[in-house]
């Protein structure tokens, strides 16, 4: 359960964030200002609120999602936020000419964004947003408080149900040791590497 909502909410994370960073570069004022206030006001409010919103309070307006469903869509549009500055910074960080090469070509807006842009700008992204990956990884505890039973909540079941605290807690803290360091070690060789092709 904790890997499922790692990856699923990191999709969706992808997904929004390409998104959102597209609407930040819109050439309409009124788009990119709305755009801006929303992302700015999902980043600056905890994670864990968020999740308490959309499993505890939409409920009282019709809208009722289930633990794990509430808990992926928290994880994805909270870090969504981060993930569209790193987006933008990747699609800036084309060259201008690679545009106007698309637009002298005669390329619709899809062929450029799919054939032109993204193909150059994706690559230098994938070590920052593998760090994104790893980030939510560790912040799926967090889903314990919506009632979903991921590695955390189900060590804490076990520890209350037999009073042993010691052993189920540190299992956990070692298993994500485990799975986070290596992690880790793979995003920095992924940085090095990135950052060797750009030299």
């Amino acid at each position: 359960m904790t890997v499922q909502a790692t990856f699923v909410g990191a999709l969706l994370a992808y997904v929004i964030g390409l998104f959102i960073a597209i609407l930040k570069m819109s050439k309409i004022a009124f788009v990119r200002m709305v755009t801006y206030w929303t992302t700015e006001f999902i980043r600056r409010t905890p994670l864990l609120v968020q999740l308490y919103f959309l499993f505890y309070v939409l409920p009282d307006v019709g809208i009722f999602l289930s633990p794990f469903f509430a808990g992926v869509v928290g994880l994805g549009l909270h870090f969504s936020t981060y993930t569209s500055e790193v987006f933008r910074a990747g699609i800036e960080n084309v060259p201008k000419g690679q545009w106007d090469a698309a637009k002298a070509l005669n390329y619709s807006p899809v062929q450029t964004w799919k054939d032109v842009i993204l193909p150059q700008a994706i690559p230098p992204m994938i070590p920052p947003l593998a760090n994104y990956l790893i980030v939510m990884f560790k912040e799926t505890p967090l889903l314990a408080a919506i009632t979903v039973v991921e590695l955390f909540n189900a060590a804490n079941i076990y520890s209350n149900s037999h009073y042993k605290y010691l052993e189920p807690m540190t299992l956990v803290g070692l298993f994500f040791l485990l799975v986070s360091v290596p992690s880790a070690i793979a995003a920095i060789r992924l940085e090095r590497r990135f950052s060797t092709r750009r030299t």
